[in-house]
């Protein structure tokens, strides 16, 4: 398998994967969960709570709806663009492909609950930091693998 076969092979499995786990998990904490509703996992440390977001990440910019439908679909298809260009160049590392492929697929995940609701279903609460969901883990865990692999200095 080639360098550009693998990368292909990563985006595309990882896209798969965190939008899949994404739209069943917000299904089902949707169905078993009332608006507001908490329950506790361990409690005063991580409950699952129910939360319609209309903000960005982690509830911020909560009164701007339409505008992170366009910003969303602009960084999709910037990253997808970013994606086959450097891998059809072999200019991308695995790992920065594995990177830009969770933020390509929180995108998308956040981007069909907007589309659907007119806003993104959050339920994990670790109670000391904004109520998120699987999407928004991905974006987070993509960026910092890109900052951790960009920036020289950590990149050595």
């Amino acid at each position: 398998m080639t360098h550009s076969q693998k990368a292909a092979f990563i985006a595309t499995f990882t896209v798969f994967t965190v939008v899949i786990f994404d739209r069943i998990s917000k299904v089902f904490f949707s169905h078993i969960l009332s608006l507001g509703e908490s329950i506790p996992v361990i409690r005063n440390i991580f409950h699952v709570t129910l939360v319609h977001n209309t903000g960005i990440a982690f509830g911020f910019f909560k009164s701007y709806g339409i505008l992170f439908v366009f910003i969303s679909l602009a960084a999709i298809v910037l990253f997808i663009f970013y994606l086959y260009r450097n891998r059809h160049y072999g200019q991308l590392r695995l790992i920065e492909t594995f990177a830009f492929s969770l933020i390509v697929s929180g995108a998308i995940g956040n981007l069909i609950d907007r589309l659907s609701f007119g806003y993104v279903v959050d339920f994990i609460d670790f109670r000391f930091w904004p109520v998120f969901n699987v999407a928004d883990s991905a974006i987070t865990i993509g960026t910092i693998i890109v900052l951790i692999k960009c920036i020289p200095f950590f990149s050595k």
